[in-house]
């Protein structure tokens, strides 16, 4: 509980400063379609997890960030949050927010600061619990042979040229990376930029393919605290001491920003 207290107060004081969220205050949200190929007619073995083993085609909201907003050029945690529509059936949307990182047993838990976009994977962090094991989430983008700054302008200027592909994949420790769907990423349309969705990872899951309950607790206060320093200069709101955290299992709602 003493962590989650810090965690509210570290993020409510940072969110108050910059009047923006603590963590990922600026991004680009671009359209994507997401292709599940699925395992009926594949040489694979099932995952267990309908969306994963049924053939389908989604829509998608995709938003590239920058985790601690540092200036264009430096290297910083790269932000992938994707919101795939209809993917659990009509109106039942899934969320998945990935964070630049490596690909080995640890490395894949670890957030690693790139300056190229495509350089490496993004990844979950945490498990998801997927069919009957835990594995973690991975988006691998496909490399162009084009560098591409980790930056809102710079990617929009690269999705202008063409689109970007990334394969989805999950492993658990003692598996192979292996994939389950490719992403497709697009510019914004000319008429302008979507709104971002509210992007939350536990309540937009799934039957069979839902983020465990690991630190749950820490990320929720996270977002409480983000939440209320970004307002209170505005609203004025009652808002609670630094040493409340959000309730457990209570994630804020907020618009166009995937993190805290």
């Amino acid at each position: 509980m003493a962590i989650e207290k810090h965690a509210f107060g570290v993020a409510r004081r940072l969110a108050r400063r910059r009047s923006a969220p603590a963590l990922h205050p600026d991004g680009l949200t671009c359209p994507g379609v997401l292709d599940v190929p699925g395992t009926g007619t594949a040489d694979a073995a099932p995952w267990g997890v309908p969306f994963l083993d049924r053939a389908g085609r989604y829509d998608a909201a995709v938003r590239w960030s920058r985790a601690l907003g540092l200036p264009a050029g430096r290297p910083d945690g790269l932000g992938l949050a994707v919101r795939v529509e209809d993917a659990g059936g009509h109106g039942v949307p899934l969320d998945l927010l990935m964070t630049s990182s490596g690909t080995g047993r640890l490395g894949r838990h670890v957030p690693l600061p790139r300056r190229d976009a495509l350089a490496g994977p993004y990844s979950t962090l945490l498990s998801y619990r997927t069919g009957g094991r835990e594995r973690v989430v991975a988006a691998f983008p496909v490399r162009t042979g084009h560098r591409v700054p980790g930056d809102p302008d710079a990617l929009r200027r690269a999705l202008d040229l063409a689109p970007v592909r990334l394969a989805l994949c999950a492993a658990a420790p003692d598996e192979p990376w292996r994939p389950f769907a490719t992403l497709t990423v697009r510019a914004p349309r000319p008429h302008g930029e979507p709104s971002a969705p509210a992007f939350d990872p536990y309540l937009h899951a799934l039957a069979g393919l839902r983020p465990t309950h690991r630190l749950h607790g820490l990320r929720a206060a996270a977002y409480s605290g983000s939440r209320h320093g970004r307002h209170a200069m505005i609203t004025a709101p009652h808002e609670p001491a630094e040493h409340e955290p959000a309730e457990q299992g209570q994630m804020p709602r907020r618009r166009g920003r995937p993190g805290p």
